[in-house]
């Protein structure tokens, strides 16, 4: 079974079943200031969790594009991913435990045929702030599962959420599959990561939305959101224990690494994985016009772009070659993100680019290899840091000069480079999407109304590229050929702060795509709609006075297609001050706003 006929048959057995496909939501979060990346489903879809109405309705399913930066030392073994889809099925308020297991077991038995003696699963063992979970528990026992194979483990395996420090969370039950058969120990159970074991699906029942440090409140409703992985389901349908060994995901990318380095994959496995991983990563950032930088979402592009360049020199590889393997990495995910072939030059570009621009700081380091002496783990660790040599490329360099290298000294000081990492990047807003909301919610209104004045400023021919809100300030993206000129950002930001003053109502409809369309609604990113589309209203009669108040021209200030929060009236927004633009390329234009 390749990886496309997994999808199809997940999304088609859900469909059956009330669910509707919604679109994936972009890999750079559009109005969430708590990550960088989408790093899972939910991400998208929390004003929903906490009770907004999706015009979807409340039984969902996609496939969504995810990345994840916390387990990136992990890469290399046979089943950690930076980059991965994992698909989902929701339900916002509607079933719950008993129908969510039931349904996954019978797809994973009845659908894909996976052998039922074969399944495990853990369930949440309970704690001061929610009781343990017996209630799923039961449900997989009455299916068959024996009850030596429900293994009850704590908050921090069974548990999932909130994003940031508050938002909606609950214990979830995760369904492992016996790849091995084989004990690798004498405690060996799912969740050991000892390989024997492959977490292909977990149900996450999302009953709790945490207000503060150590206080759980029950949420308005009941969720479930579920998440499998493409990847590992793929491999263990296929009884293989590699998922690089998948063909239709990874086939083309390892053989183009094979051509390169001209050796084979069994070679070095660790160091082609770590390669294949990093490239297919660094395409679909590339491909969200994230350029290599040392903050932020360029950081991580840059390290994964590095980290990649440096585990070819492993493989022996000396020339540039990220660009073949990039081109493959395209090519197999082309049909199903027809963005990756519309901007193939651009991404091949900014890669190929910063694997020059690292080849340069290599040799440099190569270099400084040549002044040193004796290789201990330290002067390892200082070569790794400042020129990005791995451990296994200084390790061959110390044998060359009949030294071996001291890896628990190496160690010692990797874990404390490892802890600084993890504390500069927990997140660009300590709260989440679900502290942060007022301030995201105000932002996010403002785009609306910034985009309607552009257009009224400058002309129709504006139309939105792209935007991005962290809690402090908005960046919005446009088509249009020239800088704005002071008059012209003070003549946006005045009509801005107009419709403000007005305190106009925002209203919210929910119809189909073709009606909203007819309606006049503005929309640019046509492939992240769905059917039915929620469409938002900025203009009529106003709250604030005796005196109804409306645009000078009676009809709405802005009409748009969007998903994301909004206030209630444009009074709540404060004030809107343009800090910053930026021209990119020919035809764009970058504004940064903020409140005041």
């Amino acid at each position: 079974m390749t990886s496309r006929e997994l999808i199809k048959k997940y999304l088609e057995f859900f469909q059956e079943r009330g669910h509707k496909v919604i679109p994936s939501a972009p890999l750079v979060p559009e109005n969430d200031p708590s990550v960088l990346f989408t790093t899972a489903g939910m991400h998208p879809l929390v004003p929903f969790l906490l009770g907004e109405t999706h015009p979807a309705g409340k039984r969902l399913v996609d496939n969504q594009p995810c990345l994840r930066t916390d387990d990136i030392d992990e890469v290399g073994d046979t089943f950690h991913h930076t980059f991965f889809e994992m698909l989902g099925n929701w339900s916002l308020g509607d079933y719950w435990k008993r129908q969510s297991i039931s349904w996954s077991w019978e797809f994973l038995i009845k659908v894909l045929g996976l052998k039922s003696e074969k399944i495990w699963v853990t369930c949440f063992a309970g704690d001061r702030d929610a009781s343990k979970d017996t209630e799923s528990s039961s449900v997989w026992e009455s299916l068959g599962i024996p009850r030596e194979k429900i293994i009850f483990l704590p908050k921090k395996d069974n548990w999932w959420g909130p994003v940031g420090e508050v938002g909606p969370c609950g214990p979830d039950s995760e369904i492992f599959y016996d790849a091995t058969g084989r004990p690798c120990g004498k405690n060996c159970r799912p969740g050991d990561n000892c390989g024997r074991f492959a977490e292909i699906w977990n149900n996450v029942f999302m009953q709790y939305h945490k207000v503060s440090e150590g206080k759980f409140e029950p949420l308005k409703q009941k969720n479930v959101d579920t998440g499998m992985g493409v990847d590992r389901t793929t491999a263990v349908v296929n009884g293989l224990t590699d998922d690089y060994r998948v063909k239709d995901l990874w086939g083309e990318i390892i053989l183009a690494i094979e051509e390169t380095s001209g050796k084979k994959y069994e070679d070095k496995p660790k160091a082609f994985r770590i390669v294949a991983d990093h490239s297919r990563a660094a395409v679909f950032i590339a491909s969200e016009e994230v350029y290599p930088a040392n903050k932020e979402r360029g950081y991580i592009l840059r390290r994964l772009i590095r980290r990649a360049v440096r585990f070819g020199k492993v493989l022996g590889i000396e020339k540039d070659f990220l660009g073949a393997v990039s081109r493959a990495a395209i090519l197999n995910y082309a049909t199903r993100y027809p963005r990756l072939a519309g901007h193939r030059e651009e991404i091949m570009k900014i890669i190929a680019e910063e694997e020059g621009r690292f080849r340069s700081t290599l040799a440099r380091g190569e270099r400084e290899i040549a002044k040193i002496g004796l290789l201990d783990g330290k002067k390892a660790f200082y070569l790794y840091e400042s020129f990005g040599f791995p451990l296994e490329l200084t390790e061959e360099i110390a044998k060359e000069k009949g030294q071996k290298i001291d890896k628990e000294s190496f160690e010692k000081e990797f874990q404390k480079h490892q802890e600084l990492s993890r504390t500069s990047s927990v997140g660009m807003f300590k709260g989440g999407l679900a502290e942060a909301g007022g301030q995201v919610t105000k932002l996010h209104t403002a785009i609306h109304l910034l985009h309607a004045a552009l257009r009224k400023v400058l002309g129709e021919h504006v139309s939105q590229k792209g935007s991005n809100i962290t809690a402090e300030r908005l960046r919005f993206d446009f088509s249009h050929p020239f800088r704005l000129s002071e008059v012209e950002v003070q003549k946006v930001e005045d009509l801005v702060n107009e419709q403000i003053g007005k305190d106009l109502p925002v209203t919210c409809a929910v119809m189909s795509l073709d009606k909203a369309i007819a309606a006049g609604a503005l929309h640019f990113f046509a492939e992240k709609y769905g059917k039915e589309v929620k469409v938002y209203t900025i203009g009529g009669p106003s709250t604030r006075g005796s005196t109804a108040l409306t645009t000078c021209s009676g009809s709405p200030f802005s009409r748009e297609i969007c998903g994301g929060p909004h206030v209630r009236h444009t009074g709540e927004i404060g004030h809107v001050r343009m800090i910053k633009q930026e021209k990119l390329g020919t035809d764009r234009i970058r504004i940064y706003a903020e409140l005041g």
